[in-house]
C-alpha cells in the first residue's frame, strides 16, 4: 500500500533537509564584503591612482608595488576571495598578512608566463622583496590581460594555497608575518578588483546589518559547497 505524502508532511521534511545542509556547511565566525558598488572609506591607498567606479575598485597604470588596504593588524588566519582584472599589463594581485605599507605577502598573476607568483615584501623601498614561489597555472586555468579571474587564498598559520577559478594551483609555507590586513595590489599595470570577501574567525561579521549582501554570499557558497 502506497503511502500519500501530505504538503504539511512534505513542507516538515523539506525543512529537515535544509536543516542538515546548513549543519554540514563550514561556519564562518565573521564575513565582510565589499562590492565597489558604492565608496569605501576604509581602503586605505598605500601608494598608486586608486577609484571606486562602474561598481569596481581600479589602479590606473602606475609604478611599483601599488596597493591599498583594509582590515585589522591583528587578523591571523582568514580567506579571501576576489575577482581581479588585468587590464593593461602583466602584474596584479592580493595582498595578505600587511603588518605594514611595506612588510606583507601577495599572490598575484603573471600573465606572460601564466602563473602566480607569491612574494614577501619588506621594509625599505617599495621593491624590496624575496621571491618565495613561481606557481605555473595547472587545471586548464589561463591567465590573460581583459578577462575576470576568481583568485581565492586561504591564510592558516604559515600555510598559504592559492586557488584560481575554483581550481588549486599551490601550497606554500612562511612564518616571517604572523597578522595582518588585506588589500589589493598592482606593479606597473592597470588593473580592476571586484567582490572582495575575508572570512575567518576573529573577523567582525559586517553582513549582519546587510541581507542582501549576506544572503547572496551565503548562497554562493552553498553553490561551491554542492
Amino acid at each position: 500500500m502506497r503511502m500519500a505524502i501530505t504538503v504539511p508532511k512534505l513542507a516538515a521534511l523539506s525543512l529537515v533537509v535544509l536543516f542538515g545542509i546548513a549543519l554540514s556547511l563550514p561556519t564562518y565566525a565573521g564575513t565582510q564584503l565589499w562590492d565597489f558598488e558604492e565608496k569605501h572609506d576604509d581602503w586605505k591607498v598605500a601608494n598608486g591612482n586608486w577609484e571606486i567606479a562602474k561598481g569596481v575598485y581600479h589602479v590606473d597604470k602606475g609604478g611599483q608595488a601599488e596597493h591599498t588596504l583594509v582590515g585589522e593588524e591583528d587578523w591571523d588566519n582568514y580567506t579571501i576571495e576576489a575577482k581581479v582584472r588585468l587590464d593593461n599589463h602583466h602584474w596584479a594581485g592580493i595582498v595578505f598578512r600587511a603588518e605594514s605599507e611595506m612588510e606583507y605577502y601577495v599572490y598575484y598573476l603573471n600573465v606572460p608566463n601564466n602563473k602566480t607568483e607569491l612574494w614577501r615584501h619588506k621594509d625599505g623601498a617599495w621593491n624590496a622583496r624575496d621571491n618565495i614561489a613561481q606557481i605555473p597555472a595547472v587545471e586548464k586555468v589561463e591567465i590573460k590581460n581583459g578577462e575576470w579571474i576568481d583568485m581565492k587564498v586561504v591564510v592558516d598559520g604559515s600555510e598559504f594555497e592559492i586557488h584560481l577559478n575554483g581550481k588549486l594551483q599551490g601550497e606554500h609555507e612562511d612564518d616571517a608575518y604572523k597578522t595582518g590586513q588585506v588589500g589589493v595590489w598592482a606593479w606597473e599595470t592597470e588593473a580592476s578588483f571586484d567582490d572582495f570577501t575575508v572570512y575567518g574567525d576573529n573577523i567582525e561579521d559586517t553582513l549582519a546589518v546587510e541581507p542582501n549582501n549576506k544572503l547572496a554570499t551565503t548562497w554562493g557558497r552553498l553553490k561551491r559547497a554542492y
